[in-house]
């Protein structure tokens, strides 16, 4: 295998997977509420400062640090759905968007003010900036802790959705809300708890890539585009789709990074998303009832 392709390919796969957890982040609140959260990509952000002041400034050990991100953004989206949604009587799907959108502007101006404007980066978990060889390309060592991440998660949420009473009554929430009501599941605890799981994917998913991909206060819009495009290429609420359609990005984002320009690497994937959505709208897995109902 061509090194450099290689090189350009495990880039694109470690980028792809923190696409594809920020995409099952607003596929998950999707399923619950019918809207999109376009303050997702700040969760990510959030992650990943968190991390920094955790595990970088206050020097907490690499366990604890990750946790105690993950906990802390997991709590900012609950507040937030409790504050912001839960609070209002019958809203229309056009103002639920719009309090995400003013969110993720509260979010990226507090941000700001606490963490200045500088980039923020951390060192490779495994210690300093290793590589492992393979097919005569080098893997940073933070790639596996990438990867590792999107398979716990996928895992978990397998489990969750087919395996839990509270991922079944979700589920049930997601296909009929109405009739999961009259079944006497507390929908309104379902959304608080798609808020908070949502919000944790995405914390994490800003934890482990720190090392790799520098953040600062404006992080959380790319982060936000390149999952809501997973989302939307994968089918809106589609988790396998998600994921899929997240690591496809990635991979298309380095390649064209690599053999065309850094400059185009962020319009070719969307391009190819808007190219795909024209010729499928429904996203390149099905259609969107079969998606919310199928949970992996």
């Amino acid at each position: 295998m061509n090194e450099r392709f290689f090189q350009n390919l495990i880039s694109g796969v470690s980028m792809g997977s923190i696409y594809a957890l920020a995409a099952l982040g607003f596929n998950i609140i999707y399923n619950a509420t019918g809207i999109v959260n376009l303050a997702q990509g700040e969760f990510v952000m959030l992650g990943g400062m968190f991390m920094v002041l955790f595990g970088g400034t206050l020097g907490v050990p690499l366990g604890f640090a990750i946790i105690a991100s993950v906990f802390v953004v997991t709590l900012i989206g609950i507040i937030f759905e409790r504050t912001c949604i839960n609070t209002l009587k019958n809203p229309t799907v056009m103002v639920l968007v719009m309090i995400t959108v003013a969110a993720s502007i509260i979010l990226k101006g507090v941000t700001m003010f606490l963490a200045g404007k500088e980039i923020h980066t951390m060192e490779y978990f495994s210690g300093g900036h290793g590589t492992v060889p393979l097919w005569g390309g080098k893997i940073p060592t933070q790639t596996f802790w990438v990867l590792g991440t999107l398979a716990v998660v996928v895992s978990a949420l397998v489990i969750f959705f087919n395996f839990t009473l509270a991922g079944k009554a979700m589920r049930a929430c997601a296909f009929d809300r109405t009739a999961a009501r009259l079944m006497g599941i507390p929908a309104r605890r379902m959304v608080l708890l798609s808020f908070g799981l949502s919000s944790a994917i995405s914390a994490l998913a800003g934890a482990v890539i720190m090392p790799i991909s520098m953040v600062d206060y404006q992080s959380g819009a790319m982060f936000g585009i390149k999952g809501f495009g997973a989302a939307i290429l994968g089918g809106l609420g589609h988790n396998p789709g998600a994921v899929a359609a997240g690591l496809i990005l990635g991979i298309l984002e380095s390649l064209s990074a690599g053999y065309i320009s850094s400059h185009y690497k962020d319009a070719l994937p969307l391009l190819i998303l808007l190219i795909v959505l024209f010729i499928k709208p429904s996203g390149l897995f099905g259609s969107e009832a079969a998606g919310r109902l199928k949970k992996f």
